[in-house]
């Protein structure tokens, strides 16, 4: 016998599982089977993400949210349930920027159920066949560290992605919308990077928007530009703003800046 406790503590609610499945063999036979498919389903899912490609991402976490729900694994459901919806609107931001609170809470879920497996003293053939990881611990380390890149250029965005990845979650945006949802909606930002010509809702707009809400404490800024004009520049640092990048910058430029940001939110 597996000490159903385990589960219900976890607060997988089993018997929403057993409304369905009928009894605790059949829910156990099903509940092992998502368990040992989890490592492939869940590679798939980052592998679309990655690809940018959110019609099958749209698929894969569909599938992952019907299964969840019909083991009453409900936070998982829901969670998976809003990647769908965002990934069938091609609402890529989204994705991106929600897609470690679903990784976080599956692996929750899967360690627990591992734990479940292991409460009996049954044959091999009932036990988990792999204990599975999807973030590793480093990047569970940096999961409430990010930076905020905003700028149009595909090429600025990924060059700060590279020399922070490895420290920090990196955060996209190539308009202001953008960064408004994003600041309003993640609470991980330990700088945000601000191109001031961006489309739609520029650099300034998003900076009326900080200092109407008080956000400058919350999110330090720093400044990206490619402008040399005085007026401009004089208008940004009128602003609560660290530092400002001027274009074209290097690595160096970058990191010192960027910790220069980060360094008045630790601060």
């Amino acid at each position: 016998m597996y000490d159903v406790e385990i589960l219900k503590q976890a607060g997988i609610e089993v018997d929403k599982g057993l409304e369905l499945l009928g009894d605790m063999e059949m829910y156990n036979s099903i509940l092992k089977e998502f368990l040992d498919g989890y490592y492939e389903r869940m590679k798939k899912i980052q592998g679309f993400k990655e690809a940018n490609d959110m019609p099958n991402y749209a698929i894969e976490v569909h599938s992952l949210k019907s299964d969840s729900k019909y083991l009453g694994i409900t936070k998982l459901a829901e969670l998976a349930y809003n990647h769908e919806m965002s990934s069938k609107a091609g609402d890529s931001a989204s994705v991106n920027n929600h897609y470690n609170e679903l990784v976080i809470e599956a692996n929750r879920v899967i360690t627990e159920i591992v734990k479940y497996f292991k409460s009996s003293n049954g044959s091999e053939e009932n036990k988990p066949k792999e204990e599975v990881t999807v973030v590793s611990t480093e990047d569970m380390a940096k999961l409430n560290k990010s930076i905020l890149v905003a700028d149009d250029s595909s090429i600025i965005r990924d060059f700060v992605s590279e020399i922070f990845n490895k420290e920090y979650n990196i955060l996209m945006a190539s308009d202001g919308k953008e960064v408004i949802n994003i600041i309003n909606s993640n609470n991980t930002i330990s700088a945000l990077l601000l191109d001031l010509n961006m489309p739609n809702v520029d650099g300034f707009q998003v900076l009326d928007y900080f200092k109407e809400h008080d956000l400058f404490k919350k999110v330090p800024v720093s400044i990206i530009s490619g402008s040399n004009d005085k007026e401009s520049i004089d208008k940004a640092f009128s602003y609560d703003i660290v530092d400002m990048l001027n274009k074209p910058f290097n690595m160096n430029n970058v990191k010192m800046v960027v910790e220069k940001t980060i360094a008045r939110k630790e601060g």
